[in-house]
């Protein structure tokens, strides 16, 4: 046992005995001592054991599905989003997902073009895409989210953000990785189908790029060719996020973490294990992390990166592959990195190497 644990360990039982020995000495009155004991008592006991044997609030907590904006879906303009267009999509398994395209600007600027018609009919127009997964709760139409759409568009990319089941105005079906990964592959082959020979990406951030990740590998299994993905605030696998997670602190020093908090979850099959996915495709990888991430914080990209980094050694794969971390100073945190000033020379350099390695 490491002196972390034992230390943790060793504090845990000490709570319990000096809470009763301030009681004992009237310290502290006897209600003052059953309320200190019960609250240890939920926080250290029951919170542990609720969780480890309960596969709905393990997914409640995973997803955040339940937490959610209102949106007009149905017209995106609502969210000051020009040129945008609400679809749907019918996935294998008869989900039905809600999705948006978005015109590069150079089209949705363009009256004349485009007016009276579908935009998805300009999917093949030449533009790069990005299909954009975004991370646990919320919507497509989240703000944050939306800034960023902004910005791909500014830069003439088609946007294609979309809802994995239960979320959004998709259909209402209990999510599970394999099923928010069938979402996104879904609406892959319906962008491809539309596209012709158009570039595709996948941008994916939070959840969303342990999604992304787990889906890039089962393209390039069917010999899709993906142009290239983005990672924003990537973790390297569920597992390491879960130590890693604030609400964890309370806990994680504690011998049995594991044994309550991350086995479980992986056993029930919440394993987003992107380093294993990554570790041998052959597409472009960006990865973007600012240093003041809370929610995931920056050692698991940089863990994630030299994972890939290593994988690719061995496999001899040349395709980029880049870091960009953010100051902590930029203030950018887990979910503003679309404000940095640096932001759009990343992407346009990355698109720019990407689509030169494709031809090399």
């Amino acid at each position: 046992m490491d002196i972390s644990k034992l230390i943790a360990l060793t504090i845990f039982f000490l709570i319990p005995i000096t809470i009763v020995e301030l009681w004992f000495y009237e310290v502290i009155a006897f209600g003052t001592l059953l309320t200190a004991i019960l609250v240890f008592i939920v926080i250290f006991v029951i919170i542990p054991v609720i969780y480890r044997y309960s596969y709905v609030m393990q997914r409640n907590l995973l997803f955040l599905n339940f937490v959610s904006v209102p949106v007009d879906f149905e017209n995106p303009q609502s969210q000051e989003l020009i040129g945008a267009q609400n679809y749907r999509v019918k996935s294998k398994d008869n989900v039905t997902i809600g999705v948006w395209h978005i015109l590069p600007n150079r089209l949705a600027l363009n009256k004349t073009l485009t007016s009276g018609k579908d935009t998805i009919e300009y999917l093949n127009h030449g533009e790069p895409i990005m299909i954009y997964l975004h991370g646990n709760s919320g919507n497509r139409g989240t703000a944050h989210r939306v800034h960023l759409y902004r910005i791909l568009q500014e830069n003439n990319f088609h946007i294609v953000a979309f809802d994995y089941r239960s979320y959004g105005d998709s259909s209402y079906v209990e999510p599970t990785e394999e099923g928010v990964v069938a979402d996104s592959r879904s609406v892959y082959h319906w962008v491809k189908e539309k596209s012709g020979s158009s570039n595709i990406f996948l941008w994916g951030h939070s959840l969303g790029t342990g999604i992304s990740s787990h889906l890039l590998d089962i393209l390039e299994g069917e010999k899709e060719n993906v142009s290239g993905i983005v990672l924003e605030s990537p973790f390297n696998n569920m597992s390491d996020e879960i130590r890693h997670y604030p609400l964890a602190r309370f806990f994680k020093y504690l011998p049995w973490f594991d044994y309550f908090f991350v086995e479980p979850v992986y056993e029930n099959g919440f394993r987003f294990e992107s380093d294993m996915h990554l570790s041998k495709v052959k597409s472009p990888i960006m990865i973007l992390h600012a240093e003041d991430d809370i929610v995931v914080p920056l050692v698991l990209g940089e863990k994630l990166y030299e994972y890939i980094k290593n994988a690719r050694k061995e496999s001899n794969i040349a395709s980029p592959l880049k870091m960009h971390k953010f100051s902590k100073a930029d203030g950018l945190g887990h979910k503003y990195i679309y404000k940095s000033k640096q932001l759009t020379s990343f992407v346009l350099n990355f698109v720019s190497e990407s689509l030169a390695y494709q031809q090399h």
